[in-house]
């Protein structure tokens, strides 16, 4: 299988790329210097010259409160980047895969939200990313559009790098407790696209580890595993003091339909926490023999 990514040297993309390597396949790693997907004609060289089979698009401006003041950029890059992608991708005969997100749902459902939930994003990031994924379906029939939830991993702005750091500088660990979903490692995730890639299928599927929590108990469990001696507080989102920009209080997704399609179970976030944290930790020092 030949693959081009977009977004190749962002947070997700770091996972994918090996693991599509892993599974035989013959990578083209597109950075923003590489294809700015604003530029169709960007990806149209780029993917002329390779013919790839598929092309997953990760390529994305995520960052949630600056969407809501640069909603134009957002739509731009989210809902026109996907657009190019999947148009691009449809002229060399390749199927295209989209990294969406949680954030396109309203937050009020008490249940997990399967891909036939009707979307109704909050704010300008989960409105932009809906656009793109509309755009992808209506320029590329063999798309897939993969949402998932709660990223981190290495590579990029990180949570619980985030939360680490700020413990070990002994700051006080505010951390909203009205938000539930359900933490993504991407190392997890990537090749679980890949799964879904080789499946066949084409759609819409929802794909996060399993279980939820709220980012409280996330925060929790990473102290404590960490064996930091720190606070944490809960709080309403409302609370912190910072722009407020409305978020899916639950966004939490159902993995059924994933798991249906590739016979696979996704770990569950805690596990996925662990494995994380003790990826960071450094190698032991060599054994010496004191001579």
């Amino acid at each position: 299988m030949r693959v081009a990514v977009t977004g190749a040297s962002g947070m997700l993309g770091r996972a994918l790329i090996p693991a599509l390597r892993t599974a035989g396949g013959s990578v083209l790693a597109l950075a923003r210097a590489d294809a700015d997907v604003t530029r169709i004609q960007d990806l149209r060289d780029r993917f002329a010259a390779f013919r790839p089979d598929w092309v997953f698009h990760l390529a994305a401006f995520t960052r949630v409160n600056d969407c809501e003041t640069q909603e134009a950029l957002a739509n731009l890059v989210n809902q026109q980047g996907a657009a190019n992608t999947a148009k691009a991708a449809a002229e060399v005969g390749a199927a295209v895969l989209m990294v969406s997100t949680d954030y396109v749902f309203d937050g009020r459902a008490k249940q997990p939200y399967r891909e036939s939930d009707t979307p109704d994003p909050v704010n300008a990031y989960g409105r932009s990313k809906l656009a793109g994924e509309v755009a992808t379906r209506e320029a590329n029939p063999r798309h897939m559009i993969v949402r998932t939830a709660w990223l981190y991993g290495r590579g990029g702005r990180s949570f619980p790098d985030t939360l680490r750091a700020q413990a070990r500088a002994g700051r006080p660990l505010r951390v909203v407790n009205d938000q539930r979903g359900s933490p993504t490692w991407t190392e997890d995730l990537a090749p679980a696209l890949v799964r879904l890639a080789s499946s066949g299928r084409f759609g819409t599927f929802h794909c996060t580890n399993s279980g939820d929590c709220a980012w409280f108990g996330f925060a929790q469990h990473l102290v404590e595993r960490c064996g930091l001696s720190v606070a944490v507080e809960p709080v309403a989102s409302d609370a912190l003091g910072i722009p407020a920009v409305p978020r899916p209080l639950y966004s939490v997704l159902s993995n059924r339909l994933y798991e249906q399609v590739t016979g696979h179970q996704m770990p569950s976030w805690r596990d996925a926490a662990d494995r994380y944290l003790t990826s960071l930790a450094p190698a032991p020092s060599p054994a010496t023999d004191g001579s």
